[in-house]
């Protein structure tokens, strides 16, 4: 088990290795869930993706890291239509 040190500041650097085995690369989020008994569930965060990325994506604009599934287009499509875009 990985034992870190905690700054001042409250924060923990994570070792090259734990990002690999999330497949986080620099820039990428992670997100911790909150578990009973004082401990973290630590995961990649899932990018979410926007109507504007989702017709770049498309027209060749974007370069995506894997080519779209029919389950993300759906996904990003029913997010658009309800208003819930990520223009970020």
């Amino acid at each position: 088990m990985a034992s870190l040190a905690v700054t001042v500041k409250g924060q923990v650097t994570l070792k090259r290795d734990l990002l690999q085995h999330l497949g986080v690369e620099p820039g990428e989020r992670i997100e911790f869930e909150k578990l009973p008994g004082g401990e973290l569930r630590i995961r990649a965060a899932q990018p979410t993706g926007t109507m504007d990325g989702f017709f770049h994506a498309l027209d060749g604009k974007v370069k995506l890291k894997k080519p779209l599934t029919i389950e993300d287009m759906n996904e990003i499509a029913a997010a658009g239509w309800a208003g819930q875009q990520n223009d970020k």
